[in-house]
C-alpha cells in the first residue's frame, strides 16, 4: 500500500518547515483581498505561518505576510489589523511559565 502524501509548507515567520495542517493559511484572492483562511482550501495566494503567538508577532512587526503577497517591482499589500486578530485568535495557547 502506498504512502498518503502529507503536504509541506513553510512559516513565514521562522522559516521552519511542517505538516501544511499545523500552519495557519492567510490569503490573497484575485482582487486583492487579504484574509485569514482557516480551511486552507480558498482560492489564492497562500502563506503560512505558525500558530503560535510568537510567530504571529515577528510576522506583523517584520512585514513578512506582506512581503510574501507583494508583486516585484508592485504596489505593496497591506495586511488588515483584522487578519492578524484572527490569527491571534486561532493560535494554540501557549505554555504558562514555569
Amino acid at each position: 500500500m502506498r504512502a498518503k502524501h502529507i503536504p509541506i509548507r513553510t512559516c513565514v515567520a521562522c522559516r521552519t518547515s511542517g505538516d501544511k495542517r499545523g500552519l495557519m493559511r492567510v490569503v490573497r484572492e484575485a482582487g486583492g483581498a487579504v484574509r485569514f483562511d482557516p480551511t486552507g482550501k480558498a482560492s489564492g495566494r497562500g502563506a503560512y505561518v505558525c500558530a503560535s503567538a510568537t510567530c504571529i508577532d515577528v510576522a506583523r512587526k517584520q512585514r513578512k505576510l506582506e512581503r510574501s503577497f507583494s508583486k516585484r517591482g508592485g504596489p505593496t499589500v497591506e495586511i488588515p489589523a483584522a487578519v492578524y486578530e484572527d490569527l491571534l485568535a486561532n493560535a494554540l495557547p501557549s505554555d504558562p511559565p514555569a
